[in-house]
């Protein structure tokens, strides 16, 4: 059996232990095209083939960008690193002028991307790069080479021989890829990872994952240029699961009901745009039907793990379960055994309602630097515990400093910064790796996180505000899409608020009332900015009186990756947000 200590051994593992007919699964033209196992090992072999007679060498940077997961991408994934070269993902969703400042900054020397949109900020980029040799499409794109041709050029195994000399010569210890984070501020980050990082996070964060070896289906959506979903696809190749890649998430709906899942990963934003879109849905029944699934919902934010609300409850979640919470499952394929959430704070409310219609949320936590994954919540064994990121994995340490600051210590730990020794030094030191996170693990080893370090604040009362720990809270109201506290060295926290301009106009019409038909009608409709008040006032009681929000002012705009609000992952760009909208803040704080 092949012994798993490089990221293309998991294929041929596959391949040794099932073969599996449809290892990867793309939709083209309307229809699902299955690549077996076989099929994914041999059109790897043909582009190493081809990169080879390209002239690539060892530790050579090639680039792949895609608009979607899909299966070429794993296939270049695998030619990539046989040849000892570096995969280097970048995310689609960022400029022209950062695709450069990565091209060159990773010397890349050649780029593979999905779709003429992709192509299109690729030509952009052109003109500045200073490495690159050629652009290659998986889509047909007029003026740009197909991938394709490498198969024609990886055709002839007459150098097959050359690929396995290279393979062998790959070393646990050696890079596999570069990836660049976005971050909130600054330049991207090029943060390298061995074989050795992102293979031993596999195999250490898989047991976690409860999969019927060769039976299980996942549907895989979030970017696989990050690294959470990319680790959780190189478990589903360990334990061959039947990879289905997602056309967007436009589909996704589609998709779901088409491919029914037992599994996929997911944030924590997605599940409260599906919670949101069920409580809407049940708003809308009348009656006894109305009366039940509210009485269904009360019930599953009540859950809680093992059986620990007693026989009367237990009895009455079999009920829910049966006359509602089936309906749920039945919207989300039929299938669905569990959902892995990274990437941000899940809101406990979703965890548990989701887990009492038989949909559990197992949340962990990580960063791109820890290959990611660090601790993870696992419902077998006990270790599953809600308001927490789960236990640490095996061979994975943590120590909590002074300050309350997450330190990581284990193979996972990346290699550092990518021409950046300063940088690296700065969060690498005596072996650990300090995550910039605050957190604490209680005693039964269950972790939680509280907030970003760099977040925290300070109003000019000397009070310290952990910003994340409010939003996460705020965000638990329908009439709230995004939020970010403010008030750093001010004498009260304050709020800009994006609202939910779908949920308002539903609001809208099932009270009917007058909101505005634009969005900044809406922001300045003083019956919306009144209900939203109240809802702040309402969450405000989870928290000390130096924490409250007193003041908040609300955006027309929509924040989003294009618009620069929020990075790739969802995370809020803090200081950019702040900048667009200082107009409002001074408004707020009108003598700073």
């Amino acid at each position: 059996m092949t012994l798993i200590t490089r990221l293309f051994d998991f294929p041929y593992y596959q391949l040794e232990k099932n073969n599996i007919p449809a290892a990867l699964v793309t939709k083209y033209d309307g229809e699902w095209i299955k690549t077996s196992t076989q099929e994914y090992i041999d059109k790897s072999n043909a582009i190493s083939r081809a990169l080879l007679r390209l002239g690539i060498q060892k530790n050579d940077k090639i680039a792949v960008i895609s608009s979607s997961n899909r299966t070429e991408w794993n296939i270049m994934d695998i030619g990539v690193l046989q040849v000892g070269a570096q995969n280097v993902p970048i995310y689609p969703t960022i400029s022209a002028e950062d695709y450069a400042y990565i091209l060159n900054h990773s010397e890349a020397k050649y780029c593979f991307v999905s779709d003429a949109e992709v192509y299109a900020k690729i030509k952009i980029a052109l003109q500045s790069l200073n490495y690159l040799i050629d652009v290659y499409s998986f889509n047909e794109v007029d003026g740009c080479k197909n991938w394709k041709e490498l198969f024609e050029l990886g055709e002839d195994p007459s150098n097959q021989d050359v690929v396995e000399d290279r393979k062998n010569h790959v070393k646990p210890e050696d890079l596999a890829t570069i990836i660049y984070t976005s971050g909130t501020t600054g330049r991207p980050k090029g943060v390298m990872l061995s074989h050795h990082n992102i293979v031993s996070n596999v195999l250490d964060s898989s047991p976690r994952i409860p999969f019927e070896e060769g039976t299980s289906v996942a549907l895989s959506f979030l970017p696989i240029c990050h690294i959470f979903e990319r680790v959780i696809l190189y478990i589903y190749q360990y334990y061959s699961v039947s990879i289905y890649f997602a056309e967007s998430i436009d589909k996704l709906s589609d998709n779901i009901k088409e491919v029914q899942p037992t599994v996929f990963s997911v944030v924590p934003r997605l599940l409260e745009k599906v919670y949101d879109k069920i409580y809407t849905k049940g708003t809308e029944l009348t009656g006894i039907k109305k009366k039940l699934f509210f009485w269904a919902v009360d019930l599953g934010l009540r859950y809680e793990p093992y059986e620990a609300n007693g026989i009367w409850y237990e009895m009455q979640l079999k009920i829910a379960r049966k006359l509602i919470f089936s309906k749920w499952k039945e919207a989300l394929g039929g299938k669905l055994n569990v959902m892995v959430s990274g990437s941000a704070a899940l809101q406990p409310r979703l965890a548990r309602v989701f887990s009492a219609a038989e949909m559990p949320v197992m949340e962990g936590y990580g960063l791109t630097e820890t290959s990611p994954v660090i601790s993870v919540n696992c419902y077998k064994d006990g270790g599953f515990r809600i308001g927490t990121v789960g236990k640490l994995i095996q061979n994975v340490e943590v120590k909590i400093a002074p300050d309350g600051e997450i330190l990581c210590k284990g193979p996972n730990v990346m290699q550092g910064y990518y021409k950046d020794e300063v940088l690296t030094q700065e969060v690498l030191k005596d072996g650990y790796f300090y995550t910039g996170d605050i957190g604490e693990i209680d005693q039964d080893g269950f972790l939680r996180i509280t907030d970003r370090k760099k977040e925290m604040f300070k109003t000019s009362g000397g009070k310290y505000i952990a910003p994340q720990i409010i939003e996460n809270v705020m965000k638990q109201s329908r009439f709230i899409e995004q939020i970010m506290v403010i008030g750093d060295g001010e004498k009260m926290p304050a709020a800009l608020i994006q609202p939910n301009f779908d949920f308002i106009r539903e609001w809208e019409k099932l009270h009917d009332i007058e909101v505005g038909k634009t969005n900044e009608e809406i922001v300045s409709n003083p019956k919306v900015i009144a209900r939203i008040q109240e809802e702040i006032e309402r969450l405000n009681e989870k928290f000390g009186n130096w924490e409250k929000i007193k003041r908040f002012e609300l955006t027309a705009d929509i924040w989003s990756i294009d618009g620069g609000h929020l990075t790739p992952t969802m995370k809020l760009k803090r200081k950019v947000v702040r900048e667009k909208y200082k107009d409002l803040y001074n408004k707020i704080y009108p003598n700073s």
